[in-house]
């Protein structure tokens, strides 16, 4: 299999253990301690697969988990280090709420590959926002 058929693997079988609150799943696709740029605040913080504290809390924040769908993605890979682009969704209802809503952003992935798998080193995510000096983020751009 090539490496950017691995690497497709790798963030499909993410997406998909994200749609079915598999934390530890979802954790099974990074190294051990990850740089992530997250849409929610702090603009950075390290991250580590060995604890799905964090990521179970958040998935408790909905009436089921995300729906995540990842399209356009592109990967460029060498021998030992990849990134990949993507633009992807997450359609989930808040718990209390009543509407489901639906997020398209923007993700760009580095893979590392360690003792022959690839797994996610850094992650960055991102909703552009309007230039116009409002700063409101441009939530309803769809691809």
């Amino acid at each position: 299999m090539s490496a950017e058929q691995e690497i497709r693997e790798v963030i499909e079988g993410r997406a998909a253990a994200m749609t079915s609150g598999d934390a530890r799943a979802v954790l099974a696709y990074y190294v051990p301690e990850w740089v992530q740029f997250s849409l929610a605040p702090p603009l950075k913080q390290r991250a580590e697969s060995g604890d799905p504290g964090p990521l179970t809390a958040w998935l408790a924040t909905f009436q089921a988990p995300p729906k995540r769908e990842v399209t356009e993605l592109e990967i460029h890979a060498d021998a030992n280090v990849a990134y990949a682009t993507s633009i992807e969704s997450m359609s989930a209802t808040p718990v209390g709420g009543d509407e489901e809503f639906t997020l398209w952003y923007r993700v760009t992935v580095g893979l590392r590959r360690v003792d022959g798998r690839w797994l996610i080193a850094h992650e960055h995510q991102s909703v552009p926002f309007y230039m116009d000096g409002s700063f409101r983020a441009s939530v309803d751009l769809q691809p």
